[in-house]
């Protein structure tokens, strides 16, 4: 990685204090996010090359940036190898589970990495404070999560896991936008509404996850995220700098030569359903 990298984010922060001081120069985001980008791709050919097995959890609060935070990890990489967990409510036959059943078959298998867009820590959670869970179950889980995510570590697996966190400004601002933007509506859940409302409920049984859950083996990575841009790059350079990976030379193919038109080929005159061009 860049050597000079943290220096580059300082010279992009403008100064907050003095009047009449000049901003100081911008950093530039689209060229740092697809430097780190194809960091991602030579991450991927080594997963691939090494088989190893990558973890990463993303937990958070409700527009705190996750979904924007994983589409820019994965946007330039194979889905076969970065697979994103997004999990909807258990099935009645879920619940009947042990609580971390169904979660462990989407561990990954050699070559592969595995995004939780929120994981089993939706029972310390939203679980929580909306009532889905009982209290003695929450605590429960807490005290077991540790042991869980060691059991994952000591397999060889690679876990990393990332708290999003939001001031309580920045987030109505966020949610206001979604109200007033069709295009972003359909993120507005009455599950956030809840999570607007009940603020300080969250900040309670976060405060406990993060405590109970943060182990040697699996620590919990806070990543600051009212400037989703410097969240993004931020938080995509400690996964990369996580990750003892080495970039792998790229075997070029050799394509040859296509083959020639065979000359019996006769064009099949059946009709074709062509979808009508609207940019003309």
């Amino acid at each position: 990685m860049d050597e000079n990298y943290e220096a580059k984010l300082a010279d992009g922060e403008a100064s907050s204090t003095g009047k009449g001081k000049k901003k100081k120069k911008s950093w530039d985001y689209e060229k740092e996010i697809t430097r780190l980008q194809v960091e991602l791709a030579h991450l991927q050919a080594w997963v691939k090359k090494s088989g190893a097995r990558i973890v990463i959890v993303f937990e958070g609060r409700d527009a705190a940036g996750k979904g924007g935070m994983i589409k820019r990890i994965t946007e330039r990489v194979s889905p076969r190898v970065f697979r994103v967990i997004a999990l909807p409510a258990p099935t009645d036959r879920e619940k009947s589970q042990i609580y971390m059943q169904r979660y462990i078959a989407y561990l990954p298998a050699a070559g592969e990495v595995v995004i939780f867009d929120r994981s089993w820590y939706n029972r310390a959670g939203v679980d929580r404070v909306m009532g889905f869970s009982s209290e003695k179950k929450a605590q429960r889980f807490l005290e077991l999560a540790p042991r869980f995510e060691a059991a994952i570590v000591e397999s060889g697996v690679i876990l990393l896991k990332y708290f999003l966190t939001v001031s309580e400004e920045e987030q109505e601002r966020r949610f206001r936008r979604r109200i007033d933007d069709p295009l972003r509506q359909w993120k507005l859940s009455p599950m956030d509404v809840e999570s607007y409302q009940r603020w300080w409920d969250y900040t309670r049984v976060y405060d406990e996850m993060l405590r109970m859950t943060d182990s040697n083996h699996a620590p919990w990575w806070i990543v600051p995220s009212d400037d989703k841009k410097r969240a993004r790059v931020n938080c995509i350079s400690h996964i990369l700098q996580s990750i003892p990976y080495e970039r792998l030379k790229f075997e070029a193919p050799d394509l040859g030569k296509r083959q020639k038109r065979p000359s019996a080929y006769v064009e099949d005159r059946a009709i074709r359903h062509v979808v009508p061009d609207t940019t003309s």
